[in-house]
């Protein structure tokens, strides 16, 4: 596939690998570089442009890899550095560039940084990298302030000389202090390490997060006013503008990729100025449900957000956060978004998958870029009946089990039925480190690429008409008349795209030829929750 243009990241369809849970090469039981290796044809026939991996660093595991010990090591789990650099090398060969994860607002809990600032004084320079403070109360045994951790209880965790230190997440994750000028110096460092390897882009974690306001007010969400003490604080840019320096200090297109979750599109859109990031995901169309109305207000909200920047947008059904968009749309009310993480007791699978078909339609035919999350592309459902003393997700038991957590849709990928794990290992591997279930015996990657009504054949379809259609990914979109909860619109060229959403089938638009529809068709009739792109005259 020839690239469109230089600026890639303008239009690419990318697909996330969380390395843990694709391929185990040396059968452990954990996936590994050796068996992303070992399934990069795969990759390639599908037909991506980039894999943006989760975090593959050394770290003890505590957040699935987000608790980074050493940006520069390979975990041993997953291989070496050498492995790590053949990587690349072996993709880019496939002309799939390769995309990092770096995680700025906080570090493992063995971080070499926070293991001297343990052995430090307080207000020493080794806690200037850190939010250590003293706690209030008689004796200091209070929190410094009330905030509570994303992952459940509080956000502060004592240590043995008194004073407490800051962690939005889990304990082991301690928040870096941006303020300090050590901590910017290395991560644009880091930044270099990668991009000299090769690396195509980095991926921004908790991108609006890394600055504090320095007084650590108590935050009372329901009163308090802007600016939020700890979210899209002003400084955050001056990180990103030093980050976009060293970027573009390389003569080819590196990219800059942040999880913004704003729900301001104004404020959303100041990271995508041309001196900052280059795209940000767009999480109000992850979380939005499958209603044409809101999904149309979605799509014209991001468009406009990202025009006004003149940045490309991107458009995600699921990742490694939040629950599968399979079972997502097969709950019974999918008209709003309503938690697109937790349980669901009551799922009609057959009805999610038909819907997430057509939503890959969608998806693929908005103007921008496109992220595939391992495993959407064979239909895979959330794995919800995942035994207590099995699940891995901190968020779980932190919140002793009322919120499910996230691994659930993290379990390793069924590959084929060579093998107990489904291809996932070798013969003879050991369990892998989620259970996967007995139904994706039939779910798996080698017996759908022989079924042509499978959803990975509709993937393989639908992404190479992507790359040879001229007026897909980057670029304007018209919206078209059409029936009520119904969408349509033309990308330019004869294009057009339409999605019924509707309880009852709807006509096609006259004079038009099918390219690709995700269901079939009944005559010129478009079914309940099926979507087409059309050649129109």
């Amino acid at each position: 596939m020839t690239p469109r243009t230089t600026d890639w990241w303008r239009h690419a369809a990318i697909y996330q690998v969380y390395p843990r849970s694709f391929a185990d090469g040396n059968g452990d039981g954990i996936g590994d570089l050796a068996g992303v290796r070992s399934r990069l044809d795969y990759l390639h026939r599908l037909g991506i442009e980039a894999i943006w991996f989760s975090p593959w660093y050394l770290t003890p595991m505590a957040d699935a890899g987000y608790d980074v010990t050493d940006f520069r090591q390979i975990d041993p789990r997953f291989g070496t550095l050498a492995e790590a650099e053949k990587l690349i090398d072996e993709a880019h060969q496939r002309n799939i560039r390769i995309i990092v994860d770096v995680v700025p607002n906080h570090v493992s809990n063995e971080h070499a940084w926070f293991l001297a600032a343990l052995d430090a004084a307080p207000d020493s320079p080794e806690r200037e990298l850190f939010w250590f403070r003293d706690g209030r109360g008689e004796s200091g045994e209070l929190p410094p302030n009330e905030w509570q951790s994303i992952f459940g209880g509080p956000a502060w965790t004592r240590v043995p000389d008194g004073q407490w230190y800051l962690h939005l997440f889990a304990p082991e994750q301690p928040d870096l202090n941006w303020r300090n000028p050590l901590v910017r110096d290395e991560y644009e460092e880091v930044l270099r390490f990668w991009f000299d390897r090769g690396v195509d882009g980095i991926r921004v974690d908790s991108a609006a997060m890394c600055s504090k306001d320095p007084a650590l007010p108590d935050y009372d969400h329901t009163v308090f006013p802007d600016p939020h003490p700890y979210v899209d604080l002003d400084e955050n840019h001056d990180i990103y503008r030093g980050w976009r320096a060293v970027a573009d200090s390389y003569p080819d297109k590196r990219a800059l990729i942040g999880e913004v979750w704003l729900a301001d599109p104004a404020r959303f859109a100041r990271y995508l100025r041309a001196d900052e990031l280059h795209t940000a995901f767009n999480f109000d169309f992850l979380g939005c449900g499958w209603d044409a109305l809101a999904l149309r207000a979605c799509i014209d909200q991001t468009l406009a957000a990202h025009a006004g920047v003149e940045a490309p947008s991107t458009w995600v059904l699921s990742n490694h956060d939040v629950t599968r968009h399979v079972t997502r749309y097969g709950r019974p009310d999918t008209s709003t978004a309503a938690g697109i993480r937790q349980y669901n007791p009551v799922v009609d699978e057959d009805l999610g998958r038909r819907r997430a078909r057509a939503a890959a339609l969608l998806t693929m035919a908005l103007p921008g870029a496109v992220y595939i999350y391992q495993g959407e592309e064979l239909g895979l459902p959330e794995v919800e009946n995942i035994p207590a003393d099995r699940r891995d997700d901190p968020i779980y038991h932190r919140t002793q089990g009322k919120d499910p957590g996230r691994d659930g849709c993290r379990v390793p990928l069924p590959w084929d039925e060579s093998t107990e794990t489904y291809g996932f290992g070798p013969a003879g591997a050991d369990r892998p480190w989620l259970p996967q279930p007995t139904a994706w015996a039939q779910l798996n990657a080698a017996a759908q690429e022989s079924d042509p009504a499978s959803m990975l054949r509709l993937y393989h379809t639908a992404l190479a008409l992507r790359g040879e259609e001229p007026a897909l990914g980057d670029g304007p979109l018209t919206w078209l008349p059409a029936p009520e909860k119904v969408l349509a619109f033309t990308r330019g060229g004869g294009f057009t795209c339409v999605i019924n959403l509707s309880e009852a089938a709807t006509p096609l638009p006259p004079n038009s030829t099918v390219l690709v529809a995700s269901q079939p068709l009944t005559g010129a009739l478009l079914p309940p929750d099926t979507g087409v792109w059309l050649r129109t005259f």
